[in-house]
């Protein structure tokens, strides 16, 4: 017990501070960038919206079911379907808070290559998903799909509220949104460090596609976001897995789960959502290969006093340490907050209910209470997660709330 506990501690030390920086950045990202400016690059089929749908992405820390009400934002706001898959294949992939936690627990080369294999998988994905796009859909232009949107009316806020939002966003809905998933990726990468054998994977040193569509399989089913997948995928390699197979694991993990792919095909489409997973699974591979085969092995190299699983003596970081208490206590604060909130709603009078499908995280239930609490005539909302319902205070039009709900991707049931 005490050196899963230990190994658990030195891995969050490890991350905690990248983590935390990469929730600012975030943070800022979306205050201080409305996705209305987001929509009016990503109009048009063409190869300069698909690359910049991309760009946008790949620093976006939303997990794979928590983008897809952003990519209906940006498709309402006139981005493509091109643009919109390239957005969607690269967001889950990784982002600014996964990107400094993979350099601080696997090292610069990682850091590197993760956001840049995200990065040509979702263009690919995303030209070919511009070609269906051309080919089946000839009035793209009269529906608005390749056109120039007009200007957004989205409020104007001061430097202030925006400051308040970047850390609102930053350090409480996101921490809701991606901290359980953080912690579920520690503790098992904990376990596997403890009880996995030192030598597991070697006789899977010589088959490293069997080894990768093995990863794959169990990938797909799985659904860990793009931090959380990061210490399971060193722990793995710290068990003989090949840092190529171990890069597939980062990239299909987050991104091609059922969940996601099931709304993506509902939202976009069965084509889009085949191109989607195709280019994850392919292009997760096709690097992994270029890394076992043509990469230096030492540039993927781990060092063991990273997670402290086999002895010696801890060196702990008093600012590490610190960063992970911060972080810890965000999480209290994320859980335990809106129960409490939530304690104080059930003595209002919700007088409508809708049941909703599709809901997969914190971040998908925020975007349904915002989208809900926008409408006129609504006095509060409460959306049950784990219930999949919304529960209304106010005299709202039902078929309204239903629209609503549609447009940020998931599916009223009325």
């Amino acid at each position: 017990m005490s050196d899963l506990l230990y190994s658990f501690f030195m891995m969050m030390n490890g991350m905690s501070p990248y983590i935390l920086l990469g929730f600012l950045m975030a943070g800022v990202l979306h205050a201080f960038v409305p996705s209305s400016v987001m929509g009016r690059h990503l109009s048009g089929c063409g190869v300069k919206q698909v690359v910049k749908g991309a760009l946008i992405g790949v620093p976006l820390p939303l997990c794979s079911c928590g983008v897809l009400p952003t990519a209906v934002s940006l498709r309402r706001s006139g981005a493509s379907r091109a643009a919109s898959s390239s957005f969607l294949i690269a967001t889950p992939q990784t982002g600014v808070d996964s990107i400094a936690a993979t350099y601080a627990l696997l090292g610069p080369a990682f850091a590197v290559i993760r956001p840049v294999a995200a990065l040509a998988t979702s263009v690919i994905g995303g030209l070919a998903v511009g070609k269906f796009e051309r080919t089946h859909f000839d009035d793209a232009g009269a529906s608005g799909v390749c056109s120039v949107p007009s200007a957004a009316d989205e409020p104007r806020h001061g430097f202030v509220d925006k400051v308040k939002d970047a850390f609102r966003y930053g350090f409480y809905d996101l921490v809701r949104s991606l901290g359980g998933w953080l912690m579920i990726g520690l503790v098992v990468a904990a376990l596997i460090n403890v009880f996995v054998p030192a030598d597991f994977f070697a006789s899977f040193a010589d088959k490293p596609v069997l080894a990768m569509l093995m990863v794959v399989i169990v990938a797909v089913p799985m659904y860990v976001c793009a931090t959380g997948s990061i210490p399971i995928a060193m722990s793995l390699m710290l068990k003989g897995l090949s840092p190529g197979t171990a890069l597939v694991l980062l990239m299909a993990g987050p991104a091609a789960n059922f969940a996601s792919i099931s709304i993506i095909s509902r939202s976009m489409g069965r084509w889009v959502a085949a191109i989607y997973v195709t280019s994850i699974v392919a292009g997760s591979m096709a690097f992994g290969l270029l890394i076992d085969y043509m990469l230096p092995r030492d540039w993927f190299v781990i060092g063991h006093d990273v997670v402290g699983a086999h002895g010696g003596e801890m060196h702990v970081s008093l600012f590490a340490t610190i960063c992970s208490v911060l972080l810890i206590a965000l999480l209290v604060v994320a859980f335990v907050l809106p129960k409490l909130i939530s304690s104080n709603k059930d003595n209002m009078d919700m007088n409508k209910t809708i049941r909703i499908k599709g809901m997969s995280c914190p971040h998908c239930q925020a975007s349904v209470e915002k989208g809900i609490s926008a409408l006129p005539g609504v006095k509060s909302v409460k959306v049950d997660l784990r219930g999949g319902e919304a529960m209304i205070d106010g005299d709202v039009d039902m078929s309204l709330v239903a629209e609503t709900i549609r447009n940020l991707g998931f599916d009223p049931v009325v």
